[in-house]
């Protein structure tokens, strides 16, 4: 099988797990396991930030951060198609009991003109509008990175209006890569970043959140409350020490295996991929024919391809290091070739 539906399908490389059965163990709730330590003081020196927090999922690290940054009915401004509406099960309402302002932006971005909009009056009657959440890359947009220069604005507007901002960097290895702008350039303006070991980076599991220490010490609380405290867990920050040192870079690769898909895929006449999306390592195809999502990803699967839908008329492919090259444009054959054939 030749499996495109996420790059959370990694499984650690041989290499991986050597560093993984060698590392150093202690008990991480007592801040004692020098493999999390040594992972933590890595990431935030990459993002340039005081402290970190070593967590065992990506939405776990948004929501922690989330809770931090707000109080009980206060208003979260984010995408309309932003990961943390879409796939982290209404845990901003249930866990920090606050609300999502969506702003629908264009290919995953929008401007400090659509927040000055959706900024809600002081008054009682309203929710409080207290955070701005950007996420980078965009899953539902197909990968795209934040520009620079839209977030500089939006955190000068922030700091302005004294809203927090928090990045959803699930992705942010792929949007540096890709534009060549540092990790730090990108969180020197967020309050929070959220960074995942687990996709691109080929970890096993983890995602790292990052802000200043008193922020840090702020959201070992919220991990602790969400059940997220670990104790031998080196074993797996290990994993993401050394994913960093040696997966970083070469998500080039990927990046150039998603623009070779797309452009072999984009021939067929029942698929619609806007090309200038394709930045990073995830192509979303909207489908032309009568034919279901979920009808091209069963046969695509009987040819030995592996994709998901993202709706009824909406396919989903991502390049990873578990595929070759070899093998995505083998897959990007059979999926023009299955699309040529629906109805």
């Amino acid at each position: 099988m030749i499996d495109l539906r996420s790059d959370t399908v990694t499984r650690p490389t041989p290499a991986m797990r050597e560093a993984m059965m060698r590392a150093e163990v202690g008990d991480d709730v007592f801040g004692e396991d020098p493999t999390v330590n040594a992972l933590q003081e890595k990431v935030a020196a990459l993002l340039g930030k005081e402290a970190a927090l070593f967590v065992p999922s990506g939405t776990m690290g948004n929501q922690i951060c989330i809770n931090a940054l707000t109080d009980p009915g206060d208003e979260v401004i984010c995408e309309a198609g932003s990961h943390i509406i879409h796939f982290e099960g209404g845990a901003m309402a249930l866990l920090s009991g606050v609300q999502p302002r969506p702003v629908q932006g264009r290919n995953g971005v929008f401007t400090v003109d659509q927040v000055r909009e959706v900024i809600r009056p002081r008054a009682s009657h309203f929710p409080r509008s207290k955070l701005i959440v950007i996420e980078n890359t965009h899953n539902l947009a197909g990968g795209t990175i934040f520009p620079i220069r839209e977030i500089e604005r939006l955190a000068a507007f922030a700091r302005q209006q004294g809203l927090s901002l928090h990045l959803d960097g699930a992705r942010l290895w792929n949007a540096s890569v890709a534009s060549g702008i540092p990790l730090h350039r990108y969180a020197e303006y967020f309050d929070s970043v959220s960074v995942c070991l687990s996709k691109g980076l080929g970890a096993p599991v983890g995602s790292v959140v990052v802000g200043s220490r008193d922020f840090i010490e702020r959201a070992h609380r919220f991990r602790k409350l969400y059940g997220g405290g670990m104790r031998q867990v080196g074993i797996l920050a290990a994993a993401g020490l050394y994913a960093i040192e040696n997966h970083l870079e070469r998500l080039e690769e990927d990046h150039a295996h998603a623009r070779a898909f797309a452009e072999i895929v984009a021939e067929s006449k029942h698929v619609s991929i806007d090309l200038a999306t394709v930045q990073t390592n995830i192509v979303v195809m909207d489908l032309r024919t009568q034919t279901t999502a979920d009808e091209i990803c069963r046969r695509l699967q009987e040819k030995g391809i592996l994709m998901i839908p993202m709706g009824p008329g909406k396919l989903r492919a991502v390049t990873h290091l578990d595929v070759s090259r070899e093998q995505v444009l083998q897959a990007a054959v059979t999926v023009k070739k299955v699309l040529d054939e629906a109805e």
